[in-house]
C-alpha cells in the first residue's frame, strides 16, 4: 500500500462523512460531495478519522488506496474551506466582468464570450482583469479555470492572453532582422 493512503484523514469539526455501499458522502458547511470507491478499497470512519484500507496482495488496490485517500482528503478540504483559482488577463482591452453565475470576456475578438458556471462554481472579479473560481470541489473548480484559460492562452512573445495568477509564461525573443 502506498504511503499516502496509510495516512488517516482527520475530520475538522462541522464535517461528518458516511459510507453507502460503495460511495462514500462527505458534508460541511460549504456543501456536499459525493464520490464512488472501487470495492477492491475499503474505508473506514471511527472517531471522526477516516482511514483507507487495501488488500496488500492486489497490485491494483494498493494503487487505487492513495489515489482513493487522496480524493477523499480534497472533499474534506472542499467542504470546510472550499478552493478557488484565481486567472490574471494581460493584453489591451482585456476583460472581465461577472453577471450573476455567468462571466462575460473580452478577449480580442469580434464579440464577448458569455460563459455560464456550472452548479457549485461561483465566480467573481475583483478587477477587471482579475477572475475569482470559488467551490468545493477540486476537480471542477480546476476545470472550469482550464476552460476560461482554453479561450485565450498566453502566447510565448507578448505574453498576452489567459494565465493562472501563479503561472510563469516563458518569453521568446522576436526573430532578429
Amino acid at each position: 500500500m502506498s504511503r499516502i493512503a496509510k495516512n488517516p484523514i482527520a475530520l475538522p469539526k462541522g464535517v461528518e462523512a458516511s459510507i453507502s455501499g460503495d460511495s462514500i458522502t462527505v458534508k460541511g458547511a460549504k456543501g456536499s460531495l459525493t464520490r464512488r470507491v472501487s470495492p477492491k478499497v475499503r474505508i473506514q470512519i471511527e472517531n471522526s478519522v477516516i482511514s483507507i484500507l487495501a488488500d496488500k496482495s492486489d497490485k491494483q488496490a494498493k494503487a487505487l488506496a492513495g489515489t482513493t485517500r487522496a480524493n477523499i482528503a480534497n472533499m474534506v478540504i472542499g467542504v470546510s474551506e472550499g478552493f478557488t483559482r484565481k486567472l490574471t488577463m494581460v493584453g489591451v482591452g482585456y476583460r472581465a466582468q461577472a453577471k450573476g453565475s455567468a462571466l462575460s470576456l473580452s478577449l480580442g475578438f469580434s464579440h464577448p464570450l458569455e460563459i455560464t458556471a456550472p452548479d457549485g462554481i461561483t465566480i467573481e472579479t475583483p478587477s477587471q482583469t482579475e477572475i475569482l473560481v470559488k467551490g468545493c470541489d477540486k476537480q471542477r473548480v480546476g476545470q472550469f479555470a482550464a476552460d476560461i484559460r482554453a479561450y485565450r492562452p498566453p502566447e510565448p512573445y507578448k505574453g498576452k492572453g489567459v494565465r493562472y495568477a501563479d503561472e510563469e509564461v516563458v518569453r521568446k525573443e522576436a526573430k532578429k532582422k
